[in-house]
């Protein structure tokens, strides 16, 4: 079971969670996607400020043999919350919020469930971690479907600023969550998708899977850089950044043709079906 219960975990990676926003701020609701992925950073950075700030134990920590090497290859640092399980619920629960439809808010919670349990049975957190995480993801889904985060020019460019400032006097120790919570938060904060989504089948295919190949291309060229220059917090930061701008406006300018440019407005959100 360890084997499956590892498949299911790997769930609430960081690629798992690049796909599905990309897609679902693509394909679906561009401007939805933006507030979305701000409230999926601010998640990220409470989560980390959390684990390290409070410092709580896993269960391995205690009894090495609760968990195989695998297990414990999926757990950075301190407990809780537990970070898989919170990232997940507010991406998961956050697009079923914005959209409102029955059958994604089932798809939405078996997701999360299973992957909740996963970090139980492969022994990396404990109960409480779980539940802590699920109550803050769910807290986050809320804000990406009842906030509006501001997009006039000052407020677009202002708290990247800042973000950038901060990152540049972080020490060199700074645990790396941190970085990449603070580069998401300025990629989606700067971002304006007023793109629409293509309405055919083919056009679909042809974005997610261009648009797809075109983010891992910059996603793992910027990981080989040097790890003594890509471990720095502000070229975490600009990394992070980086891949969000080329997902939320490089992909739809390429691909114009299927993503055509709806100036000065918002993408209206997809009517619910009941």
């Amino acid at each position: 079971m360890d084997s499956f219960w590892m498949a299911v975990t790997n769930l609430g990676r960081d690629e798992v969670f690049i796909v599905a926003l990309a897609l679902y701020t693509w394909l679906v609701w561009p401007s939805g996607g933006r507030n979305l992925g701000v409230a999926f950073a601010l998640s990220y950075l409470v989560n980390s400020a959390l684990k390290y700030g409070l410092d709580l134990p896993r269960p391995f920590f205690n009894d090495p043999s609760v968990a195989s090497e695998a297990a414990k290859a999926t757990a950075g640092g301190p407990g809780l919350p537990s970070g898989h399980t919170q990232m997940s619920a507010t991406l998961w629960f956050g697009m079923a919020a914005q959209l409102g439809r029955r059958w994604l808010w089932v798809a939405a919670a078996l997701l999360v469930a299973v992957v909740a349990v996963s970090r139980l049975a492969l022994g990396v957190h404990y109960p409480s971690d779980v539940v802590v995480g699920l109550l803050l993801g769910g807290l986050f889904a809320y804000a990406a479907a009842r906030s509006h985060f501001p997009e006039h020019d000052l407020g677009r460019w202002l708290p990247p600023a800042l973000v950038l400032v901060v990152a540049a006097v972080l020490p060199a120790n700074t645990p790396r969550e941190v970085g990449v919570g603070l580069g998401l938060l300025a990629g989606f904060w700067v971002t304006r998708p007023t793109f629409a989504p293509p309405r055919d089948l083919t056009g679909r295919l042809i974005v997610a899977v261009a648009g797809l190949v075109m983010v891992f291309a910059v996603y793992f060229g910027l990981s080989a850089l040097p790890d003594a220059l890509k471990d720095l917090t502000v070229v975490r930061v600009l990394r992070y950044a980086l891949l969000v701008v080329v997902a939320a406006e490089v992909v739809p300018a390429v691909l114009r043709r299927w993503l055509p440019a709806q100036t000065g407005v918002s993408v209206p959100a997809p009517q619910p079906v009941h």
